[in-house]
């Protein structure tokens, strides 16, 4: 039993880096998405865009002239790609640092809609997910035994990535909630040191009142 939640929860941590999802733009908009990601990882995009008809009240395949311009920021909010594709494509990156990473696509003219509006078919595939393991398969002749194993390795290697990355995440918090609590002190410390001369110059004023009264 302790052996099948061991897998249980290895599997999980691999299920984590797959989305699909759809999203409509109009020619000013400007749309981003995060994703979290090791570093050493690639990443895949694959996206499609489709034309609101107003004749048919729906969305039809757009035409050849409209594509995207795709923007990827790392998390020391470095461009590592910014281009135009077309209206369908499939984008690869690679991270080099770990961290927030993110993806932004928005129209490169808007001379195409006159103000129509556009559906966006977007799949983020990060890690072992982003591999096509029949091209790899077919490519290297490996038997099903061997893909298997294949894909068993590359799963560990990702597995490991998350892990490296979850300490990362962890050091960055803990140095950031020491950063703190230091401020914390020093303007406590600060706050005591102003109310401490505040008192003494308070008693220095005073006693110089009731000497000046002859009240002393």
């Amino acid at each position: 039993m302790h052996k099948q939640l061991i897998w249980l929860s290895l599997l999980l941590c691999t299920l984590h880096s797959a989305c699909g999802l759809y999203f409509h733009i109009s020619e000013t908009e400007r749309k981003c998405f995060i994703e979290e990601v090791p570093d050493e990882t690639t990443v895949i995009v694959n996206y499609k865009v489709e034309l609101y008809d107003p004749r048919s009240n729906g969305f039809m395949p757009s035409s050849p002239g409209i594509g995207m311009h795709v923007e990827v920021r790392d998390s020391d909010d470095k461009v590592i790609l910014s281009r135009v594709y077309s209206s369908q494509g499939r984008i690869s990156f690679t991270s080099h640092t770990p961290g927030e990473h993110v993806i932004c696509m928005f129209s490169n003219s808007t001379a195409w809609f006159s103000g129509a509006q556009l559906r966006v078919h977007l799949d983020i595939q990060v890690g072992e997910h982003a591999i096509d393991y029949a091209n790899v398969a077919q490519k290297e002749k490996l038997t099903e035994l061997q893909l298997r194993i294949r894909q068993l390795l590359d799963q560990v290697e990702q597995i490991t990535k998350e892990q490296n990355y979850q300490r990362y995440r962890e050091e960055r918090f803990r140095h950031t909630s020491e950063s703190t609590n230091s401020r914390v002190l020093w303007w406590s410390l600060a706050q005591t040191v102003v109310l401490l001369c505040m008192g003494f110059w308070q008693m220095r004023h005073l006693k110089s009142f009731f000497e000046a009264k002859k009240l002393v």
